[in-house]
């Protein structure tokens, strides 16, 4: 299945929806993870943002991080699942 797994400024569920992408990684579904800006730059009491990038990278790869980069899924890419 093809999944976009999304991340938005939400950083209190962080731990709990990085473990689901875990999980649905070692399920064998291909991943395209989408993150927010905020979700992307943000340092806060719940992760470094670099740190959250690399566990998303490592379940998922690169991650796409701008408005422009995600306009093709739904129309040019058709995703399972979001």
């Amino acid at each position: 299945m093809l999944i976009g797994y999304a991340m938005c400024g939400s950083f209190c569920t962080f731990e709990r929806s990085l473990k689901a992408l875990e999980r649905l990684s070692a399920a064998g579904h291909e991943i395209i993870p989408i993150m927010s800006k905020n979700a992307y730059e943000t340092d806060t009491r719940f992760g470094r943002a670099s740190m959250i990038r690399e566990r998303v990278k490592a379940a998922g790869g690169e991650i796409v991080n701008t408005i422009a980069a995600a306009e093709p899924f739904g129309a040019a890419v058709k995703l399972d699942l979001l």
